[in-house]
């Protein structure tokens, strides 16, 4: 196991468990929360089943231990005995798990002897879309007397595990994802995109872990058939697609066989984010099903219009035709006519992205979302903690 520390000294200790710490929408966000939190509040340790990549260096903070545990690939039931040491050793108020890959530690912080138990539910995989899985769902309710209060990032996924898996709505609260509007923001400055300078092209964008739940088929069938549609002298399109994952070279090899290598640029993952997002025209996430998109937010928050499919927490960010437009899932047709919408009414498209970008500023700060985070978890020490009573999702 090995340990990176930062020494310092707080009033509650939270060890946050996470599968790794590497780019992604739910590591992004346990990263940000961390950075806006007040430091004479609470103290963070990450806890990685597996390692912690160069993405620490995202974290702003000089108190933070990183420890990582190393899990082998397959079963390690060795992983439970480290992980109870550690916790011994750290003596945490609060221990802080996170989707279903984590969710069996909970039980190993009971008997460590952590008081307080909190359960995130960030979003969802590609083999598990609906959170259907019998043996996820087994998994869930055996672990749910070991879990004080549980944290969903969407009103869809708190429904969830009201309705699906039964947990008591007095122990679930929900809570957005926030954005860093200051980062993200549009702006002259913008990576510089591999299209020759003649052509002025309208370009699409996807920004995320190209994994098989972001449904990245649609995209390229949609952006295929609106190359097709425009031959001749229409305004010419393009399609940036940045972030690794295992679809990136399914996509780039998709793309080529279509005879579009030359249309699109995969660049894999990159180091600005807010530069990749300001010199697109449109963001476009295709997903089979979402959690609360990170990359949506930050979209919005660089006023760029949204298209998006109307799954998971999506609808709960975007209102259809005033923030962005929302199409079917897995409906390539649809997604077209939608990103056709934007190419063709470009007045209609930045109305959509300076409207999300209110949205965002309003709703979606990364303040807020620490705010109600302090708030629970000073809820959950007892009476005193917080002055704020807080009420089920």
């Amino acid at each position: 196991m090995k340990i990176v520390k930062n020494n310092s000294d707080s009033i509650a200790h939270i060890v946050h468990v996470i599968d790794r710490l590497a780019i992604g929408g739910m590591e992004n966000g346990v990263v940000n929360l961390i950075n806006t939190m007040p430091r004479d509040r609470f103290r963070h340790s990450i806890v990685c089943i597996k390692q912690a990549t160069d993405f620490r260096n995202r974290i702003r903070r000089d108190d933070v231990e990183i420890f990582e545990l190393d899990k082998d690939e397959g079963k390690d039931p060795a992983i439970y005995l480290r992980f109870w040491k550690l916790l011994r050793r750290l003596r945490p108020e609060i221990v802080h798990t996170r989707n279903i890959g984590t969710l069996d530690l909970a039980p190993v912080a009971a008997l460590a002897g952590v008081p307080i138990r909190v359960h995130g539910e960030h979003g969802w995989e590609a083999s598990d879309l609906k959170g259907s899985s019998s043996r996820y769902r087994k998994l869930r309710r055996l672990c749910d007397p070991f879990i004080k209060s549980y944290i969903a990032v969407s009103r869809d996924i708190a429904l969830w595990l009201r309705e699906d898996i039964g947990i008591s709505p007095l122990k679930i609260r929900q809570i957005y994802n926030g954005v860093d509007s200051a980062r993200f923001v549009a702006a002259d400055t913008a990576v510089r995109l591999p299209f020759p300078d003649d052509v002025k092209p309208f370009v699409f964008g996807f920004v995320g872990r190209m994994d098989p739940v972001k449904g990245l088929d649609t995209l390229i069938d949609a952006f295929a058939s609106l190359v097709e549609r425009e031959p001749g002298p229409g305004k010419p399109v393009r399609l940036v697609m940045v972030g690794d994952g295992p679809e990136r070279e399914r996509c780039q090899a998709a793309l080529g066989e279509r005879g579009l290598a030359d249309f699109a640029w995969l660049p894999g993952r990159s180091e600005d984010i807010p530069g990749v997002l300001r010199a697109l025209d449109a963001f476009v996430l295709p997903s089979l099903n979402e959690g609360i998109s990170n990359t949506i937010l930050e979209a919005m928050a660089t006023s760029l219009p949204i298209i998006a499919t109307a799954v998971g927490g999506n609808p709960e960010l975007i209102e259809d035709g005033v923030h962005g437009l929302l199409v079917p899932s897995a409906d390539a047709d649809a997604m077209a006519r939608a990103m056709k919408k934007c190419i063709d009414d470009p007045e209609f498209a930045k109305g959509l992205g300076e409207a999300a970008r209110q949205r965002v500023e309003s709703r979606f700060s990364l303040d807020a979302m620490a705010a109600q985070y302090s708030d629970i978890y000073q809820y959950l020490q007892g009476p005193g903690q917080s002055g704020q009573k807080l009420r089920a999702a």
